[in-house]
């Protein structure tokens, strides 16, 4: 009986790349660090141009505890701006792998389950 290839080595390189899972923590971290600069800037912005007709970055307190419009504020907007990306791209990160390692397995289950029964014996 001759030996049947392994599906995923018959994938070419480029395919077979786009189905690796994702690094949770290296998303995270990358996620984390954008956001969390995205906040201090923002803090900083308005700390030193003041500007009138922006929207209020202040109620971002009412979600980061400690966190105000001031110098301190940038410090305590980055740390929290990280947590924040960091907890959330790596829960995507999470779902993502587990639902397309679902998937590949519903679809092997499904090829192995096309062939005929005498086969697997």
């Amino acid at each position: 009986m001759p030996r049947r290839q392994n599906p995923v080595r018959s994938l070419p390189p480029k395919l077979a790349q786009a189905f690796l899972p994702i690094h949770k923590g290296a998303l995270g971290v990358a996620v984390g660090i954008t956001t969390g600069a995205m906040v201090a800037a923002a803090t900083v912005f308005h700390v030193l141009f003041q500007p009138q007709n922006a929207p209020d970055i202040s109620l971002l307190g009412q979600y980061f505890f400690g966190y105000t419009v001031s110098w301190a504020g940038a410090a305590i907007g980055l740390f929290w701006g990280f947590v924040t990306g960091f907890v959330g791209a790596w829960f995507v990160a999470f779902v993502r792998n587990f639902t397309l390692a679902v998937w590949l397995l519903v679809i092997k289950a499904k090829a192995a389950l096309s062939q005929p029964f005498l086969d697997h014996i």
